[in-house]
């Protein structure tokens, strides 16, 4: 528990004993749970958290109220690690008023299974005085889910994001917020960058002093560097000038053929990320694909198709409207050698793809003849 403003409290949990976030994202660093208190005249609670944590939390809220009463809890997002404990909150403080828009009261009923009976309907622009503060309502549907919004408080300039502006790892932990936020915002958010950029214009219009999420630290001070990335990630630009080489290999001829690759393009003066993709962390290797201008795809043909990991992590990049890229590619096979043709296939629904045409075809082992090929394929992505 912390104070975000004199009157405002952070009263976030820390779960250090999940291993996948979301069921597949893996969290070595734990990830938290935020919950606000506003207190004023009136006192808004601002979403709760996962259910195992709810005796935890509720001993907070209860530690920062002291005798007051509730008046306001405000769902921002229906996700179950915010709005697990609703119905427990409800049993401690029967008379509060349930804050949240109308998909969020269906899918109250839809998942808890009971319909909230003191509710305060809000849309965009709805405004909830508490007294000094005034909470503006702003409605971020599919940020990531359709019900999702954003608050912002008038008086201090403290906007409360929900998923957005989150990040991996719980609030003790020792890390970088650009990488673990950019893997967070990559593999759940990345599909939706036409609803984050509406999202994006009206946080603009207002004077945002501190973002709140649901996830990660409270960001503030010089708040353009949190800013400009999510313009950065949500209109699918590139964050730098950079090479990625992806590999799937089974007995190491591709990816000694990778490493070749990404030696060649170092000694060019390129900067590039190499990744094991059949033992790298998944999320890690889609969000560092989207961070890169260009990238390369080297492949074994299995069973007359692309090996699993590199097939499953091409979906993920189509998944999250991957565009813009320049993309090469390795194949390897002895006797048909067809993968680069079918990654080339799974790319072609991504928008404005630059694929190299010199793509370089190793047969079983790396050979002589292949020498050429891998200068064409650095020549080009050295441009």
């Amino acid at each position: 528990m912390f104070k975000v403003e004199n009157d405002i409290f952070c009263i976030g949990i820390n779960d250090r004993e999940i291993d996948l976030f979301e069921g597949m994202y893996n969290v070595p660093d734990g990830i938290s749970y935020n919950s606000y208190v506003i207190l004023d005249e009136k006192v808004a609670v601002l979403d709760t958290v996962d259910a195992r944590f709810g005796d935890e939390w509720l001993a907070q809220v209860k530690e920062v109220l002291g005798t007051r009463q509730p008046d306001y809890l405000v769902i921002h997002h229906m996700e179950p690690d915010h709005s697990a404990n609703i119905q427990k909150f409800l049993k401690a403080y029967p008379n509060v008023r349930v804050v949240g828009n109308a998909k969020t009261f269906v899918m109250i009923k839809e998942y808890f299974g009971f319909e909230v009976k003191n509710s305060c309907k809000v849309d965009e622009g709805s405004i909830v005085n508490l007294g000094k503060h005034s909470l503006r309502f702003v409605m971020a549907p599919l940020v990531h889910w359709p019900e999702v919004m954003v608050s912002y408080d008038e008086t201090s300039g403290v906007a409360f994001s929900a998923d957005g502006f989150g990040k991996f790892g719980a609030l003790d932990a020792e890390q970088p917020w650009d990488d673990e936020a950019r893997r967070y915002y990559i593999g759940i958010v990345g599909k939706y960058g036409v609803q984050v950029q509406a999202l994006l214009k009206k946080l603009a219009a207002l004077s945002v002093k501190k973002i709140c999420p649901l996830h990660g630290p409270v960001l503030e001070g010089d708040l353009s560097h949190y800013i400009n990335l999510y313009d950065i990630w949500s209109s699918y630009r590139p964050e730098k000038e950079a090479v990625m080489v992806a590999y799937a290999s089974v007995y190491g001829h591709t990816k000694a053929v990778a490493e070749m690759l990404a030696d060649m393009l170092k000694k060019a003066g390129k900067e590039v990320i190499i990744a094991d993709l059949a033992r790298a962390d998944r999320a890690k290797c889609v969000a560092d694909a989207f961070m890169c201008s260009k990238l390369v795809l080297a492949s074994i043909t299995y069973n007359a198709e692309i090996f699993p990991c590199m097939r499953e992590f091409i979906d993920c990049l189509v998944e999250r409207n991957f565009r813009s890229r320049t993309v090469g590619f390795i194949e390897n096979g002895t006797w048909a050698p067809i993968s680069a043709k079918l990654m080339r296939e799974k790319l072609g629904a991504c928008r404005d793809m630059n694929f190299i045409a010199h793509t370089v075809k190793v047969r079983a082992a790396f050979s002589e003849e292949n020498v050429p090929e891998l200068e064409a394929l650095v020549n080009e992505l050295a441009k």
